[in-house]
């Protein structure tokens, strides 16, 4: 019991420190806390000067008129003076005069079509004096030509009067014949006739039925019923030959051997009896 006291009351430290909780948490330092500097605030950015940034934009201007002037100045000297309005030539007054308003182009397409029915009696398809005869194509190989064809088709069907349509797809020989007529190896489709007289193309169709004149041009012919289809060809006004069957070729018992059909065309169909005759 003596050696314990004595071991309480001597100074030294005991051997394991780490059970002292103060030392091993919260060791003590021997250099002084540092200091923290405060950290240098950002300078205040310089209010932008609206007054010397309008005298700058106002001086580049002012320099920009001075150039200008100096331009001027320049052309002045090189170039002639102008001739007052009193000096002007004669002949520019006179041609002035002769001016005259021009028409819309829409009156002018008008009038031009009106008057193209009445001034082309020197073109004339003979036999067709009591019909109404367009030469068109089925085809579809060009849209705008196949559109125009089948408006003027719609056209006439609206009036319901019976059209001798040529279709040049079907039969070559039309091409020919209307090329003779017209004198044009590049013709565009389609074309009308009425009672002999070519009338014109598509445009020339859709205005004399926008003003009107279509109709005093077709007064006196026949109207068929409504929805009225041919019951033979189907308003093709086409249908296969009946002496070849659409083959193009015959058979010779005099001659024992094939021979070209002479009834139909090159592509083996002849006018429909029915609605064409």
């Amino acid at each position: 019991m003596a050696d314990f006291g004595k071991k309480l009351d001597s100074p030294e430290k005991p051997r394991f420190s780490f059970f002292n909780r103060s030392i091993s948490m919260y060791p003590a330092s021997s250099d002084p806390p540092k200091k923290t500097q405060p950290q240098p605030q950002p300078k205040a950015q310089p209010a932008l000067e609206r007054t010397s940034s309008f005298a700058k934009l106002y001086n580049s201007i002012e320099s920009v008129r001075s150039i200008k002037g100096k331009v001027k100045k320049l052309c002045s000297i090189f170039e002639s003076a102008k001739p007052s309005s009193d000096e002007q030539p004669q002949s520019q007054s006179q041609f002035s005069s002769k001016l005259k308003p021009s028409k819309s182009i829409g009156h002018d397409c008008r009038a031009a079509a009106e008057s193209s029915f009445l001034n082309s009696s020197t073109l004339r398809l003979p036999g067709t004096e009591d019909r109404i005869v367009v030469y068109l194509t089925s085809l579809r190989g060009i849209r705008r030509t196949y559109e125009d064809c089948y408006a003027v088709r719609m056209i006439f069907r609206g009036f319901r009067v019976w059209v001798d349509e040529r279709d040049v797809s079907m039969d070559s020989a039309y091409r020919i014949e209307l090329q003779s007529i017209l004198g044009d190896k590049n013709l565009g489709l389609p074309q009308v006739f009425v009672k002999g007289k070519y009338v014109g193309g598509a445009e020339v169709i859709k205005n004399l039925f926008e003003t009107g004149e279509l109709a005093k041009i077709l007064e006196g012919f026949p109207v068929r019923k409504a929805g009225f289809v041919c019951e033979s060809c189907g308003d093709l006004r086409f249908v296969p030959c009946f002496n070849c069957s659409g083959s193009r070729k015959v058979f010779d018992e005099d001659e024992e051997m094939m021979k070209r059909c002479l009834e139909c065309n090159e592509n083996g169909l002849i006018r429909c009896p029915d609605c064409c005759s």
